[in-house]
């Protein structure tokens, strides 16, 4: 059984425009899917395994496969999460479909799915 978290984050979206981002929030099934708005969810996700989770720092460290978007081979790096919500739903060890994007200069996870 797979989870897809999701929240609409438009952080992208406010570092653009400068306004404040608002999340707006799905039902609460066993399904949800976490993007921002800049995330192209027609993208595939890339694969990886969550290594660390840090709340209070709004970061996720990920061992992940390669980022064809980032242009970036197989490796583990800190990425920052585009809500916070997304680092409610994971824990080390859980293997994870995400997205990835450089938004304002700092890599962040924009969409999250869990596999459990």
């Amino acid at each position: 059984m797979k989870k897809t978290f999701a929240i609409t984050a438009l952080a992208c979206l406010a570092a653009l425009t400068g306004t404040a981002p608002a999340a707006a929030q799905g039902g609460h099934d066993a399904h949800h899917v976490v993007q921002t708005a800049a995330a192209d969810t027609s993208a595939a996700l890339s694969e990886g395994t969550v290594k660390k989770v840090d709340k209070a720092a709004g970061k996720i460290t990920i061992a992940h496969g390669p980022l064809v978007n980032l242009d970036m081979p197989p490796m583990t790096m800190v990425f920052r999460a585009a809500d916070a919500a997304m680092l409610e739903q994971v824990k080390a060890g859980d293997k994870i479909r995400f997205s990835a994007e450089r938004v304002g200069g700092v890599f962040t996870v924009t969409a999250l799915e869990v596999a459990e």
